[in-house]
């Protein structure tokens, strides 16, 4: 008897879960000329287009080409701690030295088992895609929670653009593996679990280093939220996991890992560069460039910490003391003050890189829609924001790149940077976020 009603409660959840998705479906029917412009239809639009993506990857698979890039270096690199090399400065393949963190080696060297010590290629394919939509699904759970763009961008950002298409699936760059553990951070912090949100996001630096472009505005969320006290144990965890992680060859060359895995100074090649074309290369390849482009960098940082995301009145020294401690009182973190601080940290970073090369797409591609429309400025209407987003496409897939091509990316980074500047404040003084944090 108690089976049977068990039986009965299961059948009637499953009937009302059902009739829910029904009334749901029925109600989007009705609205269906606001399906594509209200934000809270992005669930039922990211469905459909992954949905999509299913085909179109697979279609992208089968039918287009593979171009091998990186991928024979990779297994090469891991294949070498594989046969116990530890020590960085003898770990290299094709294309040069291991220049990524442990955190890479450990992951490509379970792709190497995977994809028969890397000859497999169609199954390294395979594996990406599944990256792929792992990673859509993650930014459009960020998009979900944030309610700011409409669904109608969110085609745009995975069904028309072939270069990430091919970042992903046909060139099998380590980059998309740094990014989906990054979405999967802000997904924790978004979650208020900052401390498993710190551990991901470690291990996405352990991947590659360009997610430290999003450190600055993670810090200025953990000083915010915790004081700088509070703050310590997260920032343990970060630090935590990258010795944890580089521990073995940390032992074998200290100097040579740190050297090789975490070189700032490294330089870049003026053939691939994305968004620097238009310079004489003497001046591309000059210190001095890379010391003004750092400048501007840390520069406009501040600016944004100062006058953008640090709002209360009181001097940004405060948010070293204990929360419970300021003359304004704490407020919990909304998820558009965690996302457009990160966002828009990174895209600072990305507009002052050294050197940008067309698998560095993806450190910003699927962050590009937030910053065009979650604090819209008035002048710039839909059909401008598709136009920069057209035009950054455009750029993107100009091979070799161009001076026109680099120029016309520039134009629509300063764009961009001018509207998260002049919009409204992501950071007003009430806020409707109550979630605990952890």
């Amino acid at each position: 008897m108690a089976a049977g009603l068990r039986k009965r409660g299961r059948s009637g959840s499953a009937a009302q879960a059902a009739g829910l998705c029904k009334q749901w479906l029925q109600r989007a029917w009705q609205e269906r000329r606001l399906l594509l412009r209200e934000p809270r239809y992005t669930l039922l639009v990211a469905a459909c287009l992954c949905l999509a993506e299913v085909g179109i990857t697979f279609w992208v698979i089968h039918r287009v080409a593979y171009t091998e890039i990186d991928w024979k270096a990779y297994m090469a690199e891991v294949e070498g701690v594989i046969n116990g090399t530890y020590d960085y400065t003898q770990l290299r393949g094709d294309t040069g030295p291991l220049v990524y963190p442990a955190g890479f080696v450990y992951i490509f060297m379970g792709l190497y088992y995977a994809t028969s010590r890397g000859t497999d290629i169609r199954m390294a394919q395979n594996i990406f895609a599944v990256l792929y939509l792992a990673t859509l699904l993650l930014v459009f759970l960020i998009y979900h929670q944030t309610c700011k763009v409409p669904p109608f961008v969110f085609f745009f950002m995975c069904c028309a653009s072939y270069r990430v298409h091919s970042i992903f699936v046909l060139r099998l760059f380590n980059d998309p593996v740094a990014m989906v553990l990054l979405f999967l951070s802000i997904n924790l912090l978004l979650a208020q679990r900052w401390g498993w949100g710190c551990c991901f996001f470690s291990l996405a630096v352990s991947v590659k280093m360009n997610v430290l472009l999003f450190a600055p505005g993670l810090l200025f969320l953990l000083l915010t939220q915790f004081g700088f006290r509070g703050s310590l144990p997260k920032l343990g965890i970060c630090a935590g996991l990258q010795v944890v992680l580089g521990l073995p060859f940390l032992l074998e060359n200290p100097s040579g890992y740190l050297s090789r895995s975490f070189d700032l100074g490294r330089q870049f090649l003026f053939r691939w560069t994305v968004n620097w074309r238009f310079l004489p290369e003497a001046l591309f390849l000059h210190r001095a460039f890379h010391l003004a482009l750092l400048t501007a960098h840390l520069t406009l940082l501040l600016l944004f910490a100062l006058c953008r995301w640090h709002r209360t009145g009181e001097s940004i020294l405060s948010l070293l003391r204990d929360p419970s401690k300021r003359k304004v009182p704490p407020q919990p973190l909304t998820p558009n003050q965690i996302v457009s601080t990160l966002f828009t940290s990174n895209f600072i970073g990305i507009c002052f890189s050294r050197s940008l090369h067309y698998q560095f797409y993806v450190w910003y591609f699927h962050t590009l829609p937030y910053l065009l429309w979650a604090m819209p400025a008035r002048w710039l209407t839909h059909l401008l924001r598709l136009l920069v987003l057209g035009l950054i496409e455009l750029s993107w897939n100009t091979y070799p790149s161009t001076s026109c091509s680099s120029a016309a990316l520039h134009i629509c980074h300063a764009v961009i940077l001018l509207q998260l500047w002049l919009g409204p404040q992501p950071f007003p003084k009430s806020t409707q976020h109550s979630k605990k944090a952890h």
